[in-house]
């Protein structure tokens, strides 16, 4: 299925599932971020991943053989300290994550602090602490708003599923009873962020990404033309069991480049 739309301008692209699965670049990746190049269209690679900074996701991308410049890359962090600046310029933020989000928010004009926070961050990490999680809890039921940057309750590793964000998101809101609010995908937000960044409008923009409950959805919903592959999390049988649909489903990356 596809709709009739002015010729994409703007393009972006989930990054695992899509071009990249453990590491490894997917068949097609490589050509596809040549073609965006070659004919001079704005892109970005969105990940619901807030561990990692830009700079450092752009080196692990090179090691996997794509090269994707660190200012094309649109993470969850980003997405939240641009969020959070907007709601609350110059705020105070208690932390829990890593590099990608505390560097994130201190560039965003943020305070870190765990004393009477305007709000409490909650990232992805691969080290969260009792201890940590605990002091949350306790400033959220202080009056600090709770925010997470995206809803993931588990992540991918070579040995099995982590917990991630939305997992220890769930543990807060049981002790609290305070819902976070979640700005990563498939809050259309994240989207329309990055956008924003590269000055682009939903009608000539693409959305590709391999889930249908995050990526298609917020796609939608943004308002964007929005291409599955089937690379990553959704198969094939699973498409036709959501009420929605993309606009395209296609085997993989490599079936998108003549599309640019």
């Amino acid at each position: 299925m596809s709709l009739e739309r002015i010729p994409a301008e703007c393009w972006l692209t989930d990054m695992d599932g899509v071009l990249v699965h453990e590491g490894q670049a997917l068949p097609g990746a490589a050509d596809f971020l040549e073609r965006l190049v070659e004919c001079g269209r704005r892109f970005l690679v969105l990940t619901n991943n807030s561990i990692f900074t830009p700079r450092d996701l752009a080196a692990r991308l090179a090691r996997s053989g794509l090269t994707v410049p660190e200012e094309a890359i649109w993470t969850s962090a980003l997405a939240t300290a641009t969020f959070l600046s907007a709601q609350c310029p110059g705020g105070s933020a208690y932390v829990i994550g890593e590099a990608g989000l505390t560097t994130a928010l201190y560039e965003a004009g943020y305070t870190l602090t765990d004393t009477d926070p305007d709000y409490v961050v909650l990232g992805e990490t691969r080290t969260y602490s009792f201890e940590a999680i605990t002091r949350a809890i306790r400033l959220v039921g202080q009056g600090a708003r709770f925010i997470a940057t995206n809803p993931d309750v588990t992540g991918p590793s070579p040995e099995g599923p982590l917990p991630a964000t939305g997992a220890v998101a769930a543990l807060i809101t049981q002790a609290t009873g305070a819902k976070p609010y979640f700005v990563g995908k498939p809050n259309p937000m994240m989207f329309r962020s990055a956008m924003n960044r590269i000055e682009a409008h939903s009608e000539s923009t693409v959305m590709i990404g391999d889930r249908m409950d995050t990526d298609v959805v917020a796609g939608i919903e943004a308002g964007l033309e929005t291409i599955l592959v089937l690379t990553g999390s959704t198969t094939a049988a699973e498409v036709s069991r959501f009420p929605f649909r993309p606009a395209r489903v296609v085997d993989s990356i490599a079936d998108v480049v003549d599309l640019v």
